[in-house]
């Protein structure tokens, strides 16, 4: 049995979207109550142990009784919210992570997380799914779900979509052997250079295509701010101020999103083509070595930054090793040091080179490389021996 992920579009009638809403809202309530305590005492008592999320569950009644808007909402989600507390403050004591924030009321994505607990979560049919508060709520998926849920994560997307991320557990359906090894280089000109002959995959600019109306849109919204915020302000006709927001005026609702919109569309197209090279590996390789990149080192080059978080270098490494574990192939991580400088053929490392060369000879055994494949090599050699 292998645990999965299932990420599946729902569509909440108007009741269900109110009630999600109110859960967002008690989740974040939470969050923010129980960050603000855990800071105010460790403020009074620095040498005071640090509490569980046990001990965070345990003051849930007291909170609720203060708090009656609270007992509105799925009581599991507000357990996962001091369990997620929890998660985040140990990141940040190993230094993973930073501290972790208060959340806004006004954030672009809400989400909350249920628990499965006595049949609380169930599949009915092919297109429908019972779920704690809600009831059955319709969802579009291209597969049918497994009744083994685990927990599921209800999500608003900042363009009003709805989504619901099921932890499920099913069969391991592991791809057929191939017998084939590859080592891969990650680059900015090409995302993917293969250690095996006219193994590429050029870097595609999704956020050039669409770069004339992001930019179009987002100078709209700009300047319906402006003016929205000099209403807001004042208004001319009872000659003193009002409480107003943003939101309430239609333009910059409108404006908004359609910038969120056009987002959406370039992290849909990245993340498409990520998965169909990703799955291609898988299905092709049975052992596959990838460059560790550290991409925050990276970032700080001011000339390149752009080009290396549009290549997404993380998620096509995150992708790659759930989709090994699923189907039964072996990925092995390599630090890149020196790779690029080390002839594959001989072992001679001829120092390092400028990012403009990209091909060189090597003076000891005279192989002509091409900088990248020659980087893929000495990734699979490092792997795989």
């Amino acid at each position: 049995m292998v645990t999965k992920g299932l990420k599946l579009r729902i569509y909440p009638n108007k009741q269900q979207r109110q009630q999600l809403a109110q859960n967002f809202g008690c989740a974040r309530f939470v969050w923010n109550q129980m960050l603000a305590m855990l800071e105010e005492r460790h403020e009074n008592n620095p040498k005071a142990s640090f509490l569980t999320a046990y001990a965070l569950n345990n003051l849930l009644p007291l909170l609720k009784k203060e708090h009656p808007f609270l007992k509105e909402a799925e009581s599991t989600s507000l357990q996962v919210t001091n369990q997620h507390l929890i998660d985040a403050f140990h990141a940040f004591f190993k230094k993973e992570k930073g501290h972790p924030k208060f959340k806004a009321k006004h954030a672009f994505k809400q989400s909350y997380t249920s628990k499965f607990v006595k049949g609380n979560i169930q599949p009915v049919g092919h297109h429908g799914i019972r779920l704690p508060k809600l009831g059955i709520l319709r969802f579009k998926a291209g597969q049918r779900l497994s009744e083994t849920i685990r927990q599921v994560t209800l999500s608003r997307t900042p363009t009003g979509k709805y989504f619901a991320v099921l932890t499920v557990e099913g069969e391991n359906q592991a791809f057929p052997k191939t017998g084939q090894t590859i080592g891969c280089d990650l680059g900015v000109k090409d995302l993917l250079i293969g250690s095996v002959e006219d193994l590429r995959s050029p870097t595609t600019h999704f956020d050039q295509g669409l770069a004339r109306k992001l930019r179009l849109w987002q100078r709209k919204l700009a300047r319906r701010q402006q003016l929205a915020k000099k209403a807001i302000a004042w208004d001319h006709h009872q000659k003193v101020p009002v409480p107003r927001i943003l939101a309430d005026f239609k333009n910059v609702t409108k404006a908004r999103l359609q910038v969120a919109l056009i987002h959406e569309k370039i992290a849909n197209q990245r993340m498409d083509k990520l998965h169909k090279l990703t799955t291609e590996l898988v299905k092709t390789y049975d052992r596959i070595a990838l460059e560790n990149l550290r991409t925050k080192n990276l970032l700080r080059n001011h000339a390149l930054a752009r080009a290396i978080v549009n290549q997404a270098w993380g998620e096509l490494r995150r992708l790659l090793i759930y989709k090994c574990a699923w189907y039964g192939k072996e990925l092995k991580l390599v630090n890149p040091y020196k790779t690029s400088q080390i002839c594959s053929t001989c072992g001679h490392d001829d120092g390092k080179k400028p990012l403009n060369v990209r091909e060189w000879t090597c003076p000891q055994c005279g192989t002509h490389h091409d900088r990248d494949v020659n980087a893929a090599k000495n990734i699979e050699r490092l792997a795989f021996g």
